[in-house]
């Protein structure tokens, strides 16, 4: 009999909500619906503003969780209403929740979001915060799409997933051995951030932006000094580690804006390259998805770094490339409620498979 679940996802760009309503049936799992709700500017900057140290972090904290809700059970009830669904009708949310501090080695990571509140606004079972327990196992607690990558690409062997969503990630699915994964770096929010501070817009469309500039080799070179970078895998990251203070840090202030978006997004690509260059020999296809999926002239760098590889989108196996996320939210939502894991050892480091989740019954 199949079941309906939804996926929510507000990812390290906060550009909005993913919504998708998948369907299970067995072992398959589809979308049916989707929808998108932006960010209030407000909101943006007050999610923004939280990254960094401040006054009052608690309250603030709370405050947001509650206004993310009520935009997570506005996505829901707008994606309900595109299906032609009730409320009853569906299993479970399965909902990432808002990343405002990633620090697996401290022992923890926090992503906003009051699991109660949801269930009560929308009627329906919410499974959150995923990412906690693999942490409490050792583990990194992210990336955790792998697991989904794996389940949805089926008897697929010898390609490569690559997440470009605020930070980049790569799965490795081999014919042979074990599925792999890893945090290559940055991925859109270096991009949005200039693009934010310098022209006042979310991001730069098609990176039409960073087409008309041109690679400053000493600022690419400096960047490509972070210590992320020789670190080994499992290893995960996020704004702590890449944010505009840190390439202000490097910046003499005489470069043209237009040219460091232009290396900016060369790092992304010359590292997104680089990790799937560490996968190891005998992948065959790249499937990209996230955001950054529909940056021309980022999957055209790609192509020029790996042309040996075959590079499309998730579109190509059914799956918009911007709901890939929310649907492995709506998948983890599914395995935490059939007691199944929901990491990967070998991508985040886990002392072992783990049950993923908190549940919230409606």
């Amino acid at each position: 009999m199949a079941e309906y679940y939804i996926g929510l996802m507000s990812g390290t760009s906060l550009d909005g909500v993913d919504a998708v309503l998948a369907v299970a049936s067995g072992r398959r799992f589809q979308s049916r619906a989707s929808v998108h709700v932006g960010f209030p500017s407000p909101l943006r900057s007050r999610l923004l503003a939280l990254h960094d140290p401040g006054a009052d972090e608690l309250h603030r904290s709370a405050l947001l969780a509650a206004d993310l809700c009520r935009l997570y059970s506005t996505a829901v009830q707008r994606l309900l209403a595109r299906a032609g669904l009730r409320a009853p009708a569906v299993t479970a949310i399965g909902c990432h929740g808002q990343t405002v501090r990633h620090r697996p080695r401290d022992g923890y990571t926090l992503q906003l979001v009051n699991g109660a509140r949801l269930a009560e606004l929308t009627g329906i079972d919410v499974v959150c915060d995923f990412r906690s327990r693999d942490v409490a196992a050792g583990g990194e607690g992210a990336p955790l799409a792998p697991a989904f990558h794996r389940a949805m690409l089926g008897t697929r062997h010898n390609c490569v997933v690559v997440n470009i969503g605020g930070i980049a990630n790569v799965t490795r699915l081999p014919a042979r051995g074990p599925v792999t994964g890893f945090d290559s770096g940055p991925g859109n929010c270096l991009l949005d951030a200039w693009i934010r501070e310098k022209r006042r817009r979310a991001f730069d469309a098609n990176g039409d932006w960073a087409a008309s500039g041109a690679v400053i080799p000493r600022l690419l070179a400096a960047l490509l000094k972070h210590s992320y970078f020789r670190r080994r895998p499992p290893k995960s990251t996020g704004r702590e580690e890449f944010d505009l203070r840190w390439v202000k840090r490097l910046l003499s202030g005489r470069e043209r804006a237009a040219d460091v978006q232009a290396t900016l997004l060369e790092l992304t690509a010359r590292t997104i390259a680089r990790a799937v260059k560490d996968c190891g020999p005998g992948m065959r296809d790249i499937f990209i998805c996230g955001g950054g999926a529909y940056n021309g002239t980022l999957l055209a760098r790609l192509s020029g770094l790996m042309p040996m590889l075959r590079i499309s989108t998730t579109a190509a196996l059914g799956i918009a490339p911007e709901h890939v996320e929310a649907m492995a939210f709506a998948w983890l939502a599914r395995q935490a409620l059939e007691r199944k894991p929901g990491n990967v050892p070998a991508v985040t480091g886990a002392r072992g498979p783990r049950v993923l989740g908190a549940i919230y019954c409606r």
